[in-house]
């Protein structure tokens, strides 16, 4: 079964057993979560689409915070003397998800 699914505003296409990456959601490690804005799913060939879906998507909590890449934003003007920089990292969950009811 495969299930298209909204996670803190990004979408996600997902089948049982796969491990992703997604921003950041509140929780610890081994901890299960349930995912019910779901926006299609596939069973076999059989297509759900919009307010026909009823289906949720359950997932395990495998790591809490992951840091992505470093990201730097560097501005300058040039004969100024004009120098800032900014730098991020962003904080993902991975997850596992066990099933698709």
């Amino acid at each position: 079964m495969l299930a298209i699914v909204k996670i803190a505003g990004q979408q996600f296409k997902v089948k049982a057993g796969d491990s992703l990456y997604v921003p950041r959601i509140s929780g610890s490690t081994g901890d299960n979560v349930e995912f019910s804005e779901v926006l299609m799913t596939d069973n076999a060939g059989s297509v759900a689409v919009g307010s026909d879906v009823k289906a949720v998507v359950k997932a395990e909590i495998l790591n809490a915070l992951v840091q992505g890449d470093k990201v730097i934003a560097f501005k300058m003007k040039r004969r100024k003397g004009f120098r800032k920089k900014h730098g991020h990292r962003t904080h993902y969950t991975q997850i596992k998800v066990t099933e698709i009811a």
